[in-house]
């Protein structure tokens, strides 16, 4: 529904439109900064993330609950979550390495000649603390309301109610058949809505390219472009090496999927967002060949659970911060760097800079010496979303295939025919 037809003029194609936006944003808030940080500019990205926010929690109720209701085995759904949180955890603690090993033999803190302003990140610290510790993090999972979890789009608590409501469809039988089909053609429904709010997505990247360069400026990379090098580095070989022997290993080629993502790939880019494009991956997913009841439980999952780009920023940003502060990090330091990343970034979801807040917790448990630092990566936080949103996405998608095929839920023909067209297109 959402992406766009192969024999579609080049113009007509959401992510060339999408890409226009973004070269067009940037270019404005370079050569005009005065007029792109502005409130309307930064509207046109933020109000397009809301349009996009307001779909999710219906959708993912939707397809969970429909998902569950129609799988008919409950054992086959705690089956497809422990499956999927096992190698979630294999996959993040290897993108926690990477990050930490690129910024051990890079280095690239060394010899940084800022200072840390404790007062430039007083808010985002105090965001970090009222998160809570692990208890609270567990407590959260269960929402006060039904309604409360829908209307602050809480993904993890509208999961957890999807799941129960679920069950109950399922132990319910023929009795609530109407019922069921009625939350599936629901789902459809709103996948309809994002079709209609995804006409809207060049207007959001422009926006949202446009401020973030007119707010910031080029010149705002400045000392800190190294770090920004080193974790688009890291990405990039998480991507291509760890996700592309995942890949191979379940038989189908990393580039060819990246390419057939293309579309939903530039939407996050310019939104700095992976929710954005969530709903319509689901969706490709689906065509490619995985079940809806594996893709409606691994990706809402995954969407909290399985944060690759982030555990990388979490580990290499740690590490930064420390060689700029001159703190020499012991193994058993470094190891929980590792440790407490793996828990803090389970509260960081795909909107752009929930895993700066996360970093808060991980220096402050490491070190709290190392909190005043994140000041020093406050200015390029935002040049750094856009690939953390990238690569968290891409590491669902593949994850979603992988669970596919673990559960003999895939159709590896179907999965062929769409990766092979996409190829041509790109």
């Amino acid at each position: 529904m959402i992406a766009e037809t192969a024999k579609a003029p080049l113009h007509r194609q959401l992510y060339a439109q999408v890409l226009f936006a973004i070269l067009l944003g940037a270019l404005f808030g370079a050569l005009a900064p005065e007029y792109a940080d502005r409130d309307w500019v930064r509207a046109l990205g933020d109000g397009f993330i809301r349009l996009v926010r307001m779909t999710i929690a219906p959708i993912i109720f939707c397809t969970v609950a429909g998902g569950v209701a129609h799988v008919g085995d409950a054992g086959k759904v705690g089956r497809v979550g422990v499956k999927a949180l096992a190698y979630f955890e294999l996959v993040s603690t290897l993108a926690l390495v990477i990050g930490l090993a690129v910024g051990e033999v890079v280095q690239p803190g060394a010899g940084f000649p800022g200072r840390p302003d404790a007062a430039a990140v007083a808010t985002y610290a105090q965001k970090a603390r009222e998160s809570g510790g692990p208890t609270e993090l567990l407590l959260n999972l269960i929402p006060d309301t039904v309604i409360g979890a829908f209307a602050r789009g809480d993904i993890l608590q509208v999961l957890l109610f999807a799941l129960l409501f679920g069950f109950s469809l399922m132990a319910a039988g023929e009795r609530v058949e109407r019922l069921r089909g009625f939350i599936t053609d629901a789902g459809h429904a709103m996948f309809g809505v994002v079709a209609i709010v995804m006409k809207a997505a060049p207007f959001g990247a422009f926006g949202a390219m446009a401020y973030t360069v007119g707010h910031y400026g080029l010149a705002s990379l400045g000392s800190l472009a190294w770090l920004v090098a080193c974790f688009y580095l890291s990405s990039g070989l998480f991507v291509l090496l760890i996700l592309g022997l995942v890949a191979r290993l379940v038989g189908f080629n990393i580039l060819r999927f990246l390419a057939y993502i293309k579309e939903e790939l530039l939407i996050v880019l310019g939104a700095s967002s992976s929710e954005a494009a969530l709903p319509s991956l689901m969706e490709k997913l689906e065509r490619l060949g995985c079940s809806e009841s594996v893709v409606g439980l691994v990706v809402p999952t995954g969407y909290s659970f399985n944060l690759d780009g982030t555990n990388i920023y979490m580990t290499l940003a740690t590490v930064f911060i420390a060689q700029a502060m001159g703190f020499d990090l012991t193994f058993a330091q470094k190891l929980t760097i590792v440790g407490v990343a793996m828990l803090t970034s389970k509260g960081a979801s795909g909107i752009s800079g929930a895993g700066f807040i996360t970093l808060a917790a991980t220096l402050s448990a490491v070190d709290p010496r190392l909190a005043p630092g994140m000041a020093l990566v406050l200015g390029v936080d935002k040049f750094m979303s856009e690939c953390r949103a990238l690569t968290n996405f891409c590491g669902n998608g593949v994850a979603t295939i992988v669970i596919a095929a673990w559960e003999g839920e895939l159709d590896r023909a179907t999965l062929r025919r769409e990766l092979s067209g996409s190829a041509g297109d790109a």
